[in-house]
C-alpha cells in the first residue's frame, strides 16, 4: 500500500497541537504550532550529518503541505 508522504494528525489529549506526520525515512512528527520535531527513528552518529542537511528541507516541505491543505479547507 502506498502512503502519502505527509499526513495531518491531531489528538484530543493535546488540544492545541496539530501535527504533520512524515511517513518516509526519516519518519517524524512536526508540531505545527511550535515547529517541534519528534523523530520516529533511532539514528547512528554517521547518519546525523545527512539528517541535519535534510531536516530544514523536510520541515519546509511539511509546512508547505500543511498550508496547501488548509487553503483547500477555506
Amino acid at each position: 500500500m502506498d502512503l502519502p508522504k505527509f499526513l495531518i494528525a491531531d489528538s484530543s489529549a493535546l488540544e492545541d497541537a496539530i501535527f504533520i506526520a512524515h511517513t518516509e525515512y526519516p519518519r517524524f512528527f512536526l508540531n505545527v504550532s511550535n515547529d517541534e520535531v519528534h523523530w520516529m527513528e533511532d539514528f547512528e552518529k554517521e547518519d546525523r550529518e545527512e539528517l541535519e542537511s535534510q531536516t530544514a528541507q523536510l520541515i519546509e516541505q511539511a509546512l508547505d503541505f500543511y498550508d496547501k491543505e488548509m487553503e483547500i479547507l477555506d
